[in-house]
């Protein structure tokens, strides 16, 4: 009997799972924090305007670090102050590590986030933030990409209006492969030690996941 090629695969996951798992317990506890998107979530692709000096920047300009990818905007009164003081936080914890990782803060509110305003948001926070704006299609397909959802709400003043979108923060191995994923941290008691960890291991690891890795993101 030849056998689909899905249940080839599904078959040879519970024969390596189990076995990975055993791997691991030997090992110590390999979990994250975080939640494991390994081999699940597309790798770090983009083109936008950096705007600190104004460049058009790709993700191939992040190689070589571990970097995390934020959605917001400038004008949000809680969870992006929030959450990205959370991760300066975390930065800090790392100390000397801090400077292996980037965090990409993607404004969804371009037409009041100019360079200049998204600029001295960021370097508010840590230097190892860069401030990110991209056209309309740009910002679209990254999103996308990512499954972010963002919405502005219609307002008869082009100054004051809401703005909505999705707290999750990505975080890509040191080649652009997704590796993590991190819930709302903007609200409650996050556990930002345990998130340190799973950055300290990440930045030691890189892009080199184990079978336990790729086996529990594709849970």
């Amino acid at each position: 009997m030849i056998l689909h090629p899905v249940f080839r695969a599904l078959a040879a996951a519970l024969v390596l799972f189990p076995l990975a798992a055993a791997l691991s317990a030997c090992n110590g506890d390999e979990s994250w924090h975080a939640t494991n998107v390994t081999g699940v979530s597309p790798d770090l692709e983009f083109t936008m305007t950096r705007a600190e000096d104004g460049k058009e920047v790709t993700a191939a300009d992040y190689r070589g670090k571990v970097t995390m990818l934020y959605f917001g905007y400038t004008f949000c009164p809680d969870i992006c102050p929030t959450t990205l003081s959370n991760v300066a936080q975390i930065l800090k914890g790392l100390g000397d590590e801090a400077g292996k990782v980037r965090v990409l803060f993607v404004t969804v509110d371009p037409d009041r986030d100019t360079p200049k305003v998204l600029n001295q948001y960021t370097d508010a926070f840590a230097p190892q933030f860069d401030g990110l704006i991209g056209t309309p299609d740009e910002l679209a397909a990254l999103a996308r990409r990512y499954r972010i959802a963002y919405s502005v709400k219609p307002s008869n003043d082009p100054t004051k209006y809401e703005v909505s979108h999705s707290p999750a923060v990505y975080v890509f191995g040191d080649k652009g492969k997704a590796r993590l994923l991190i819930g709302n941290i903007g609200q409650g008691t996050p556990d930002l030690k345990g998130l340190e960890a799973d950055l300290h291991r990440l930045i030691n690891q890189g892009d080199r996941p184990g079978w336990f890795d790729w086996l529990q993101g594709m849970v």
